[in-house]
């Protein structure tokens, strides 16, 4: 498992035999500006800068670390906005983007079917890139990011959450590394919600060459991206997909039976036609563990059912955890890789592992078949 970065720091868990650390860190809260001298932050560009665009200009500003310098978008009204709350400077393309003086890394916030084009034109300038998720739309856009980034040498980060810095992820990983439960014997990972009852004709998220897989694109990979988290790269998919539910050609609903290499087998549905769920059961030889997102009214909990031989019903007991969730880690982590070298954590591999498992499942449930995960070079 790879350390935290500096400046996130996770607190002791009481079920954990040893306590997390994050090597060379300090303990700061995530949503504490990092102490660092101005000249130091990292100088970005913007393209996307409302709904997700602007949850990251909030993640950047809480970091303490960029300095927003200018940006683009479509909408006349979210760069306006952009404008007025960053001071960033308002650009009329991307084209014009890229050529602002001084900038270091382009944040892409855009969807997915424009990501590969405008993070390779980005590093063709040698500007790094922070690139939000799903990564991409197929396996030819998947092959020309590695290769780019290659070719280039620069940084590439994928913005999916960052289990590494999370302390329930990493109470997880450790209950299954240490054998708390036993041998895995499955596992069940479910995530809904309804907004594909909202999509009209035209709408990106109704159309399969623009969101490949429905639900599974997105928002299945961020449940494949925490899987491989705990289990390593999956192998093999097995999925069956229905498209008779909503009026879109994309899938209401996808299920996938997934083989990890290693050896791990378990289950990945996603709906976007139902009311909102996201679960995740492991089931093991001496434990079962049960996490549930109840949406934010509620929070989130974690359940351990450990095996007794009295054969009756074993009770559940909670899981407590503690620390700093990795609220802006991938940021910070991206900050690191260009100012002191290294890894992006999560990477441009780790966002391309996830979105081949997607293709993976669509070729699946059109041919009946289980497809190998293509491996990447």
């Amino acid at each position: 498992m790879a350390a935290c970065p500096r400046g996130i720091g996770l607190s002791p868990d009481p079920i954990m035999k040893t306590p997390p650390s994050c090597e060379g860190s300090t303990l700061i809260s995530p949503s504490t500006p990092a102490a660092i001298h101005p000249d130091d932050r990292v100088r970005v560009a913007l393209v996307g800068t409302a709904n997700f665009g602007a949850y990251r200009r909030k993640r950047m500003r809480e970091s303490g670390l960029f300095d927003l310098v200018a940006a683009y978008d479509w909408n006349p009204g979210a760069l306006a906005a952009c404008q007025r709350e960053e001071g960033a400077l308002s650009v009329g393309s991307y084209r014009e983007l890229l050529e602002v003086p001084g900038i270091e890394a382009v944040v892409i916030s855009t969807g997915a079917r424009y990501h590969a084009e405008q993070a390779v034109q980005a590093m063709e300038r040698g500007l790094h890139v922070f690139v939000e998720k799903p990564l991409c739309t197929s396996y030819e856009e998947v092959r020309l990011l590695l290769e780019t980034e290659r070719r280039t040498g620069c940084k590439v980060s994928v913005g999916h959450f960052d289990h590494d810095c999370d302390p329930m992820s990493r109470a997880i990983k450790r209950l299954i590394d240490e054998g708390e439960l036993g041998t895995i014997t499955a596992f069940e990972k479910t995530t809904a919600h309804s907004g594909g009852l909202r999509i009209t004709a035209g709408d990106w998220r109704g159309d399969p060459q623009r969101n490949p897989g429905g639900m599974l694109f997105q928002c299945g990979v961020h449940g494949l991206h925490e899987l491989m988290f705990y289990f390593g790269p999956v192998a093999a998919v097995s999925a069956m997909m229905r498209y008779d539910v909503h009026v879109t050609r994309t899938a209401d609903s996808a299920l996938c039976l997934l083989h990890f290499a290693s050896g791990v087998t378990g289950t990945l549905n996603a709906y976007h036609v139902t009311p909102y769920r996201h679960t995740l059961s492991l089931y093991g030889t001496r434990a079962n563990l049960y996490y549930n997102n109840r949406y934010f009214e509620e929070g989130i909990s974690l359940m351990m059912q450990k095996r007794s031989d009295s054969n009756g019903f074993e009770p559940l007991e909670p899981v407590s955890w503690s620390g700093p969730s990795a609220t802006w880690s991938n940021l910070e982590n991206f900050y690191h890789a260009i100012r002191h070298g290294g890894e992006c954590s999560p990477s441009l591999r780790d966002g391309a592992l996830a979105v081949q498992v997607v293709f993976a499942a669509e070729r699946s449930a059109a041919t009946g078949r289980t497809v190998a995960v293509e491996p990447l070079s």
